[in-house]
Order: C-alpha cells, then structure tokens, then sequence
C-alpha cells in the first residue's frame, strides 16, 4: 500500500468519499441518480485531466454487481476491443445487465477502432463508458456519440482542492504520520492547474524532499521543489500550455526558427498531432487572416493530412504548415472586427432588424414593410449601391479596419472607392 502514489492511496471508492463534481455526483445531481439506480446507459466524461474521470468509472464498477473491463485507447487496438465484446459475449446470461467497458482517452481512438464498438453498443452486448480530455463533438464518430450521454467535468476549484488536501494530511496512512504544517497553499494550488492528481502529486514531492517528519510548507519551498523536479515538458499540465504558448507566439511573430523548435518540443513530447494542428488552423485565422486567406486553405489541409498520417511522416506535414504560417504576413483585423462586434451586441443588446432587411415569405409581413425598400445590389451597376445594413443606432460604427499589408490595403481602396468617406 504505501509504495503506491498517493493519488492512488487516496482514490475514494465510494461516491461519498468523492470530492469534486458536484453538479454531477453531488446527492440529487444526474449522474449520482443514475449511478445509485444500477441502470447505468453508456456515457462519455468529458473533461480536463486529474478531475476524476477514472475514479468515476472504477466506483461504478465496485458499486455495480456486472463485469468490467478497462482498456487504454494508448495502447490497446482493435484486436483488443474485439477480444472484449467477445467475452462480454461469452459473459452474458439472460435477464443478466450488460458488461462494461470503460475506456480511457477514447479520442485517441481511431475511426476503425470505434467503428468495432458501435455494434456492441447498438445491441446491448456492452455499456460504454468512455473518458476524454478533447471535445466529443471532433474526436469521437457521430455513430457512438449519438448513443452515449456526455457528461462535463469541471477542473477543481479552490475549495475542492482545499478539501482534498486536508483530506490526504489527516486521511492517508503516510502523510498523518508526519508533523505536517501547510503555512502557504496558493504554488499548491497554482501548480496544480485544477488537476486533483497533480495536486496530489506535487504534495508528495515537495514531502519527499523533507528529510525529517517535521515538515512546514510555504509558496517558496513548493516553488523551489518543483523547479527541480519538474519534467521539461508536462502533457498534461502547466508545462504544457507554456510550451503550446511560446510556439503560437513564435508563428505570431514571424519566426520559424523558433516556431519549427517549439513544434519539436511537442513532437517530442508525444503531444496529439491533432491537438496541434487544431491550434494552427485557429492561428491562421486569428493571427494571419485576411493577409494571407491560403494560409488558412493550407492549415485546415494540415489538419485532415495529419489525420489521415499519424506519427512520425504527419511530423513533416506539420513542420511545412508550421513554417508557412511563421513566413506568412500578419494580420488579426479579422479576429478584432469579431472581437469588437461581440462587445458592441453586448452594450447594445437585440436592436431591431431594419425592416428592409427582414425576410417577408407571408402577406403580412410584406403588408407590415418587411423588405420594403432593400434594393438588391447585382441589379445596380458594378453590384453595388449604397445603402444602410446596420440598425439605426449603430450607422457609422466602424469594426472592420484592414490591416497594414498589400492583400487588405487593395481590399480598402475597393471599399473606399465604394462607401467613400464609411471606410
């Protein structure tokens, strides 16, 4: 038992003994009616890592008197679910409840690989339960997802953190051993990111860097541990976003030596190609846009090449697209026109559509002068006639200004040339 981490030393094994989640496990919540009924349907957690997803499904399996069986997405392949449903198969007895199959990070899954689960759900051979830390709506096949339930955890906030550590100082057969005294929590909790794991984790490094049992922690003793101890690249945690960080910052500001090193690092790392190149396909709209509209042609292209690759050659795809973008000019007038139109619809609120903007399909509305007056811009010399689209109270607001490169300056003199003194 103690040469077990302490996440797994303190990983409740019952709902009541779980902290956290409350919209969802708390006593009255969806997922805690549905647990405590036995009835349990297939269902997918989604949410950030160390929040619980796990322990979720091993309480349901403890609780529920049916088989269960686990599978990694990292390393089990179609062979291995097939070899599942078989025995789930072979397991099944009448009036008997389905076998469950829980499978962790499932969005690593390929469409192959799902496609040898849907049978098995369709037909009530198994109950899924799947675990994600990617949106379910891009990693995992309408198909399965049309079956399951999604259910949304949160990272932990403050209070669950502050609970969970008082848990593991007076609970854990270790740590109530030693004179713990916790002066500081807030480099625990920064640290940690939300994550009950890493939380867990980090206490049990910055303890173990203790030689006596008397041990006091402040912001600076977890700072100065964990800068030794730290992994240089953490997938899952605070490492992680600085690294994604510096190589979206690298591309923004035009540097591809930079940006291809950054790249390498996540490579390197064993990050998912597909997390990646979702960052350049937002990249290429937010920072380059309206410079260059082929770079996002180019981004979106790297996003279905790589997955259709995989690891290593997709490594390549990703290095060209990467580069392109760094070498590409820049311009975010699109990502600001957006911006600042979202802020000018909050202080505004639902202003009246002009009436001779609306649709008119019914007498009525035509009678109420829907349409009346809309002139249709391709029936006026070079498609154009000036006109106003914007409600009343908003005439003359500006949220589109082109960007200072050759692409958006030949889009203002065209647009100056029609509204004149408007842009």
């Amino acid at each position: 038992m103690s040469n077990l981490p302490l996440a797994e030393r303190l990983r409740p094994k019952t709902l009541n003994g779980y902290i956290g989640q409350e919209h969802l496990v708390g006593k009255g919540a969806v997922l805690r009616k549905i647990i405590d009924s036995g009835n349990v349907p297939s269902f997918i957690l989604w949410g950030p890592p160390g929040v619980g997803k796990t322990t979720i499904a091993t309480i349901i399996s403890k609780k529920l008197e049916r088989p269960f069986y686990t599978l990694s997405a990292v390393s089990s392949g179609v062979k291995d679910v097939r070899e599942v449903i078989r025995k789930a198969k072979s397991n099944r007895f009448f009036n008997s409840p389905n076998p469950i199959l829980f499978i962790d990070e499932i969005h690593r899954f390929s469409k192959s690989q799902q496609d040898s689960l849907l049978g098995a759900v369709e037909q009530g051979v198994i109950t899924l339960i799947g675990a994600t830390t990617e949106n379910p709506s891009f990693e995992v096949i309408s198909a399965l997802l049309s079956r399951c339930q999604v259910y949304v955890l949160k990272s932990m906030e403050k209070p669950a953190l502050e609970k969970l550590l008082n848990k593991a100082l007076s609970d854990d057969i270790i740590l109530k051993e030693k004179n713990i005294k916790v002066t500081e929590n807030e480099a625990l909790f920064l640290y940690s990111g939300g994550d009950a794991r890493k939380l867990l984790n980090v206490l049990e490094i910055v303890v173990n860097s203790f030689e006596t049992d008397e041990i006091e922690i402040t912001n600076e003793i977890v700072t100065d541990c964990l800068q030794q101890n730290i992994a240089l690249y953490d997938k899952g945690g605070e490492m992680h976003y600085d690294v994604i960080s510096a190589f979206i910052k690298s591309v923004r500001g035009s540097d591809p030596n930079a940006s291809v090193y950054w790249l390498a690092r996540m490579i390197e790392a064993g990050e998912d190609v597909k997390f990646i190149a979702r960052r350049l396909i937002i990249l290429a709209a937010e920072d380059i846009g309206l410079a260059n509209p082929n770079a996002l042609l180019i981004a979106n292209n790297c996003f279905n090449a790589v997955n259709i690759i995989g690891f290593p050659e997709a490594r390549i795809i990703l290095s060209q697209a990467t580069i392109y973008l760094a070498c590409s000019q820049k311009s975010n007038s699109a990502y600001m026109a957006i911006k600042d139109a979202q802020e000018l619809v909050k202080q505004t609120g639902s202003l009246s559509v002009p009436l001779q903007l609306r649709n008119a399909p019914t007498k009525l509305m035509k009678q109420l002068g829907y349409g009346k007056n809309y002139k249709y811009s391709h029936s006026y010399s070079g498609n154009f006639i000036e006109q106003e689209f914007m409600p009343e109270e908003l005439t003359n607001n500006t949220l589109y200004n082109a960007g200072n490169n050759p692409q958006e300056l030949r889009h203002k003199e065209y647009l100056k040339k029609l509204w004149k003194e408007k842009y």
